[in-house]
């Protein structure tokens, strides 16, 4: 019913940076929250960033705050994660997810709706 595409992956230096934005078809998802997660080989998926349905809420994992930044636009359906500082830590699979309220935080059981996911590689 949902589809979300991410885009903006790839392969990068550390200390260099990407754009993810995540855009949505189907459904708006306005008035809902967003989320970023990762999930890197032979780890669990964990939490990068999320957004309220507004914009006014936001929270960051502590590994990625200071450097990574959440944004959305409503009125495209989309949501972005600008990524600054890359460490080859941050290599992964990064997923967007629609949460299920207005306010989603940390938790995946908080999203219905996830993207494909787009690869970062981010070389030492």
């Amino acid at each position: 019913q949902v589809q979300l595409v991410e885009s903006g992956g790839g392969l990068v230096q550390a200390g260099g940076s990407l754009r993810l934005s995540c855009a949505a078809s189907g459904r708006t998802f306005g008035t809902y929250a967003m989320g970023w997660f990762r999930q890197a080989p032979g780890k669990e998926r964990e939490f990068v960033a999320s957004i309220s349905w507004t914009g006014g809420i936001i929270y960051y994992a502590d590994s990625v705050k200071g450097r990574f930044t959440i944004s959305r636009d409503n009125a495209k359906n989309t949501v972005y994660l600008q990524m600054n500082s890359l460490k080859p830590e941050d290599t992964a699979v990064y997923y967007c997810a629609v949460g299920n309220t207005r306010i989603s935080g940390r938790h995946p059981s908080e999203y219905d709706y996830w993207g494909q996911g787009t690869q970062v590689t981010v070389s030492s």
